[in-house]
This record gives structure tokens, sequence and C-alpha cells, in this order.
């Protein structure tokens, strides 16, 4: 594909040699023609698509943003989880340390039991009677009966703390259920959302590749158009225009530096139509009139910069843009090769270089048919 049109507009080259002068040009310029038309349909496709690449952009940067926010929800359940997670491991801890001193408790509650009831009272009426005097026997049975009340008040208590741990762990489980529910739905959310911004990414960059493919096929085309434009000029090949005045000529020597038809404008780097040839040439250069008339407008006008407009009858009109300087005023006749200006670089422009349009009614067409 990279290579077949210019491999086209080489063999059309070798064929137009078999070709009379007239029927030559005629053969370049609708060769010219068709691939200007085919490049315009590719402009068109590659608008169309990149339209719809901008459409589904402003889509996914919705769709980012909604992902933003799922991502955000569920990181947050997600940590809320996590926390409860580390309560409940807390709580297991604190419950087998608990659990331990209970045992602990209990056994030696256990003890003190059984030793009342093996021994009967007897041990407490040991200990009480065998106080030396009143005083200490007073002294012996409060102490029996704090020993007593305190095994009673240390077991209860860590029951207690042991009942409030379990309360609390069962509050914490029955928590953890609910926030696990919030999380698994936070997730399913957040992997729906991040699914739709991969499938628009992946269509996203489909229609890129489709795009550069169409680019590069307009890039060939325009290519074999302007290698079959330095054909026409080379050769000095030209019809005669449809009024019958007579052919142009190129207004200014130079190269081509940029041909008729759509291209990337070399300033606002889009996709634009370019209304005439550009013809390179240095400040100052003289500018000649392609063909007899009246000069219709000498002046500034917007993007074009010093511009003249020479009206030759029969609805053509031929424009040179970009003029250092005018040569001529409005309502002058002038001559096929006059100077009507001087090459320069004034309104749009890039560099020095003399636009030059051809219209027919008011609508650009190609100088080459006239040239």
């Amino acid at each position: 594909m990279k290579e077949r049109y210019s491999r086209a507009a080489s063999l059309m080259l070798a064929f137009s040699l078999l070709l009379e002068p007239v029927s030559l040009a005629a053969a370049l310029s609708d060769d010219k023609g068709g691939y200007e038309s085919q490049a315009a349909a590719k402009l068109k496709q590659s608008n169309e698509l990149q339209s719809k690449i901008d459409s589904i952009s402003d889509e996914k940067r919705v769709l980012d943003e909604a992902a933003d926010a799922a991502i955000k929800e569920h990181e947050a359940c997600k940590a809320e989880l996590d926390e409860t997670d580390a309560r409940l491991k807390q709580n297991e801890a604190e419950l087998a340390s608990l659990q331990q001193d209970y045992e602990a408790k209990q056994a030696q509650l256990g003890w003190r039991v059984r030793d009342i009831y093996i021994n009967g009272q007897a041990s407490y009426l040991d200990v009480l009677f065998g106080a030396h005097d009143f005083q200490d026997f007073l002294t012996r049975m409060d102490l029996l009966k704090r020993i007593i009340r305190q095994d009673y008040a240390l077991v209860h208590g860590v029951q207690e703390v042991k009942d409030s741990i379990e309360l609390r762990q069962a509050e914490l489980s029955k928590e953890r259920m609910t926030q696990a529910e919030q999380e698994e739905r936070a997730h399913r959310a957040r992997a729906d959302m991040e699914e739709k911004v991969k499938r628009r990414e992946a269509l996203i960059e489909r229609l890129r590749t489709d795009k550069d493919l169409i680019d590069q096929q307009y890039e060939e085309l325009m290519r074999a158009s302007r290698q079959v434009g330095e054909m026409i000029r080379e050769r000095g090949m030209g019809s005669a225009a449809p009024s019958g005045s007579g052919a142009m000529i190129w207004p200014v020597s130079g190269s081509v530096t940029s041909e008729f038809g759509w291209r990337v404008h070399p300033i606002t780097g889009t996709q634009k139509f370019h209304s005439g040839v550009d013809i390179g040439a240095d400040y100052g250069v003289p500018i000649h009139a392609a063909q007899s008339g009246t000069v219709e407008y000498a002046g500034w006008v917007s993007g074009y910069g010093n511009t003249v407009i020479i009206n030759h009858g029969g609805g053509i009109t031929t424009l040179y843009g970009h003029n250092q300087s005018l040569a001529v005023s409005a309502g002058q006749s002038v001559s096929q090769g006059q100077v009507i200006s001087y090459c320069g670089s004034t309104g749009n422009s890039t560099g020095p270089h003399c636009h030059f349009e051809v219209r027919q009614n008011g609508e650009p067409v190609s100088p080459y048919s006239y040239l």
C-alpha cells in the first residue's frame, strides 16, 4: 500500500510519453484529480473516525471518574473490614488470656471449696481456735472472710470481663459480616467499572489504528498527486481555460511547497482544504499575472495578507497571497506576465511564498487545469 500510488504515478509517467501533449495534459490532470478525490474521501473517513475517538474518549473520561470513585469506595470498605479483622484478632487474644486467668482462678477457688468439703469446718476452726487470744481470733476470722470474698470476687470479675469481650466479639462478628457484604459489592462495582474502561480503551486503540491506516493512505494519495503535479509543471503542460482566454503561466519560478486539496495546515496542525498551490520563492521576488485581466482587488485580506485578485472574464479569477508589497491597484488592467506584487510572508504564513489560486465562479479549482 505504501508504494502503490507512487508506482502508479511512475507507470503513468512512462505511459504518458506515448501520448500527444494535449491528451497527456488531460490524462495527467484527470489522474491528479482522481488522486485528490480519493484523498478527500480518505480524509472524510479519517475525520469520522476522529469524531468517534473523541466521543468515546469523552465517555471514557466519565467512566474514569466513576471508576476512581468505585476504587475509593472499595478501598474504604476494605480498610474498614481490615480494621474489624484486627479488632477481632485482638479480642481473640484477650479472650484466650482471660480464659487462662479464669481457669486459674476457678481452680484456686475449687481447691478452697474442695478443702472445705473434705475437712468440713474443722480446718477453718483450727485456724480460728489456733488464735493466741481473742483479738487474734477476730483477726483470723476477718482474714478468712476476706480470702473467701476475694476468691469469689476475682472469679466473678474475670467472668464479667470475659462475658463483655464475648459480647463485643459477637457484635464485631456481626459487623464484619455486614462489612464483608459491602466490600464484596464495592469490589464487584469496581471490577465492573474497570472492565468498562478497558473496553473503551481497546475500542479507542482499534479506532486509532484504523485512523492511522486511513491517514497513511491519505498521505500516499496526496504524495502521488504532488508527483503528478510536478510532472505537469516540469513539462509546462496545461489545458486551456474554459473561457477560451488562453493558458495561464506560473506567477513565479520555484518549487511547489504545498499542493491544492486537503492537507495538514502548517500552523493549526488540523486537516484543512488548501484552495490553491504554494510556490516557494525568496522575499522581494517579482510575482507575475498568470493571465491578462483586470485587478479586482489589491490590499489586505485576513489570512492571505497582502493580496491581489485578478478577474480574467468568463467567471475565472486568480488570487496571489502573502505578498510583501503590491505593484498594482484595483481597477487596473494587467497583461499576462506583468509584475503585480513582490513575494513575502504576510498573513498566516510560515515563510516567503506565493499562494496562487484559480477560482471558477467563486469556487476554487486546481490551478494545474489552467497552467
